[in-house]
């Protein structure tokens, strides 16, 4: 079963002694109200083996002569209100528990109900009130039942037509409905939401009649190893101060550290009290006590998830002891720290290793899990990004570049000193800061470490440092000489006609000013005329998004290119649905001719022929081997034929399949397994065939492959296609601390290739550093470029 984000029953106004104003279904309740109401007890699936409904008193409230009554969701002209008495009392901030029909199925009693009654409510659909009184109802309507003054609250839920507001949403056999602050908004939707039923009575007992699980300290829950050792238990007495809270988003919760540490440095101390899109009302330095159910939370199916989890508490109640209380110390990270290898290399999964936080970064982290750190004067690695989030190093002198960046140079080199840092201070009190690669984050950022599946271990900052400018700027490469020819290679990442002129402007300026309007581009990522948003609507033409395109050039200063390219079919070249991605090139005219040869389409494949006794493409442009199955879902490389000065160039432009599927490098499994080579391993044998064939027709052939190869420069792929010496990857020409066209996670690492036959001497290259390091980019990429005198 898949493990989703679930919505947390938040007893923190009642459980802290708070009084939060409320009132009836037609004013809003200020005493009690419904608080979860649960008919799947006994059903196929269920846990629970009966239905339940659950009151919560923000005042104290005496209950003798009341009722909560039931009507099905859709009610018909003698439908019937079922009615369970009431007896006792809810005190302020407690609970008080109805326990209503069993079923056959479920193995977990209720704990003692507060009362007791026989309705079969329904799993999906109905509406329970609260009533003054124990006469059955007579409304059947929203109006009638509202206008009541014997109602005093009533939530209906699914499908329900008689309601506040909007029902709330539709519950089922494993989940209830329940009620996200003690505040009566009048409108069940807003103020309700599904999640794990969490039966409480006035007593404070959960289902199967404990007070709520094992006694356990944070370290218990934490263990040694990544997984809990009480993962899927339920916990008591869990006590802590509270060092930060979320309050925004669908991942609400707050961050508890026990003050009084064991002695084993794999337990950490810390961990998270998750309370689902409910704002949780406690305060940093809040001592509380903690129960709940210990849940370890990956974002798919934590059968096969490639990700870690993340150790949490959840469908918590707590109580507030007392505030105002000192924060435990936050662990300061310096250069020195953290461990310079990754993670135990176990050929597999390694969550049931005991951790070896002096040892292995990972490991070092996870030992830290929930507790807060802090950085001082750190540098940024990965700009700021549209999800409010920045990267840093922890190891100032890590494969440093000279513009700052954490240059990837192995699979057995990784930059350990990476850290994600995100904000927890709302965006309305600051927004979060735009950073640049190579900017500093002054001063001390601190808070809790999470794992997150995007980017890894994650720092939450409660506490944010300010950017200060480390100075790059965007690069500008050389203008060619007139005997030299220019050929650059620039993914634009998803350029379509629909896309805001700012985009095209930004792509045409780095075109023009920063690569200085070269003879030859080879595009990767441009999309059909509508783009993504219309998935199979069999529109495959980007006529519109190439004539945006050079038009944008034009605009900036740039020459009048043409363009080559053939469209795919629908639906099978991969990228964003519907957006029909391919490859294809742009040309000056008066710097250099193409060659039309007609004939070529989405499924018919380019060969070489010999004229003369020189090679060339028996259609141009040509797909290289469309129907070969190593181009499943993925683009096809597209060869063209130039003419420049007399002389002839064959240019290829390329995208090979992306990197998706892979398991991540901070990832559960190490070493990380990387699926999609396998693919890339099979294009890259069908390129360097064909780069053969003209080869063996000339040695002497101007072959140039660039594009998007999706792999590094000591990958399989390009080890592929360099055998020999057939071809020359001219990135591997540069220093090492300058062999990088895109950052990813704060890796900056090399994805474009511009790759040579043996003819092109003299070459040079260049990558040109515009877009990847920097929060503002036209793409995700830089381009690159290459200069040289063809052999006349």
């Amino acid at each position: 079963m898949t493990t989703t984000r679930r919505i947390g029953v938040l007893a923190a106004a009642a459980l802290a002694g708070l009084t939060v104003a409320a009132a009836p279904a037609s004013a809003a309740a200020a005493d009690v109200l419904i608080a979860e109401v649960y008919g799947g007890g006994g059903n196929s699936g269920a846990t629970l083996t009966g239905d339940f409904i659950e009151l919560a008193g923000a005042a104290a409230t005496t209950l003798d002569g009341w009722s909560v009554q039931y009507l099905p969701g859709s009610p018909s002209a003698s439908s019937k209100w079922q009615v369970t008495p009431l007896t006792g009392s809810v005190a302020a901030g407690g609970r008080y528990l109805i326990a209503e029909a069993t079923g056959s199925g479920g193995t977990v009693a209720l704990p003692a109900a507060d009362a007791a009654g026989s309705i079969a409510m329904s799993a999906t659909s109905g509406t329970v009130a609260l009533v003054h009184g124990t006469n059955p109802l007579t409304c059947l309507t929203a109006a009638g039942c509202l206008a009541d003054p014997a109602v005093h609250d009533l939530v209906g839920f699914g499908s329900a037509t008689v309601r506040e507001g909007s029902p709330a949403p539709a519950p089922g056999n494993t989940s209830s409905v329940s009620r996200q602050t003690l505040t009566d908004t009048d409108d069940n939707a807003a103020d309700f939401a599904t999640g794990a039923p969490t039966p409480v009575n006035t007593k404070g007992e959960t289902s199967g009649g404990d007070a709520g699980g094992t006694p356990a300290a944070i370290h218990d829950i934490q263990g040694s190893t990544r997984r809990s050792p009480l993962a899927g238990k339920k916990v008591t007495g869990v006590t802590g101060v509270v060092t930060a809270l979320r309050t925004f988003g669908s991942a609400r919760g707050f961050w508890m550290t026990d003050p009084r540490p064991d002695a084993d440095p794999r337990t950490s101390e810390g961990v998270l009290v998750f309370t689902g899109s409910t704002t949780p009302a406690v305060a940093v330095g809040d001592a509380v006590t903690v129960s709940g159910t210990v849940t370890e939370y990956y974002p798919d199916s934590p059968t096969n998830s490639i990700y870690q989890s993340t150790t949490e508490i959840t469908g918590p109640q707590w109580t507030v002891t007392s505030t105002g209380n000192p924060l435990p110390a936050a662990t300061a990270i310096t250069p020195t720290t953290v461990p310079g290898a990754l993670a135990p290399q176990a050929g597999g999964n390694i969550e049931g290793l005991p951790l070896e936080p002096a040892e292995y970064s990972l490991d070092f982290w996870e030992a830290h899990e929930g507790e807060v750190v802090s950085v001082q004067d750190v540098r940024v690695v990965g700009p700021s990004t549209d999800y409010n989030e920045v990267y840093v190093t922890t190891k100032p002198d890590e494969n440093r570049t000279g513009r700052g960046d954490a240059v990837y140079t192995g699979y057995d080199e990784p930059n350990t000193g990476i850290l994600k840092i995100e904000s927890l201070i709302p965006f309305a009190q600051r927004p979060f800061p735009q950073a640049d690669t190579g900017d500093t984050l002054t001063g001390l950022t601190s808070g809790p470490i999470e794992y997150d599946s995007f980017g890894g271990y994650t720092l939450q900052a409660g506490v944010l440092g300010e950017v200060e400018d480390g100075g790059i700027e965007p690069e500008t490469t050389r203008t060619q000489s007139p005997g030299e020819l220019a050929v650059a290679t620039y993914n634009v990442e998803n350029l379509s006609a629909v896309d805001d002129q700012a985009k095209f402007d930004q792509l045409a300026n780095g075109i023009v000013d920063n690569l200085a309007a070269p003879d030859i581009v080879t595009l990767e990522e441009i999309q059909d005329n509508n783009g993504a948003a219309a998935e199979g609507d069999g529109v495959v033409a980007a006529d519109r998004t190439l004539q945006r395109f050079t038009d944008a050039i034009v605009a900036a200063g740039g020459p009048r290119y043409e363009w080559r390219q053939i469209d795919p079919r629908d639906m099978t070249d991969g990228g964003e649905p519907g957006g029909n991605i391919r490859v294809g090139f742009l040309f000056n005219p008066r710097r250099v001719s193409f060659v039309d040869r007609p004939g070529g389409d989405a499924t018919t494949g380019v060969s070489v022929v010999q004229e003369r006794g020189k090679p060339h493409l028996s259609v141009s442009p040509g797909r290289i081997d469309p129907g070969n199955a190593a181009w499943q879902s993925s683009r096809k490389p597209l060869a063209g034929e130039f003419v420049f000065h007399g002389h002839t160039v064959f240019v290829i432009a390329n995208h090979f399949n992306s990197k998706g599927g892979d398991q991540p490098a901070h990832g559960r499994y190490q070493p990380p397994a990387r699926s999609s080579e396998v693919q890339r391993g099979q294009q890259a044998q069908v390129l360097r065939s064909f780069v053969d064939q003209l080869l063996a027709a000339d040695r002497f052939a101007d072959v140039i492959v660039a594009g998007d190869l999706n792999d590094y420069q000591f990958s399989p792929a390009l080890r592929t296609l360099t055998a020999g010496g057939a071809l020359t990857d001219q990135i591997g020409r540069l220093p090492e601390d300058e062999r990088y066209s895109y950052v990813y996670e704060g890796n900056s690492q090399v994805l474009d290739h511009i790759l040579t036959s043996p003819a092109l001497r003299r070459v040079d290259y260049d990558v040109v550093h515009i877009n990847a390091e920097f929060a503002v980019q036209a793409s995700d990429h830089d381009p690159q470029i290459i200069r040289y005198r063809p052999a006349l």
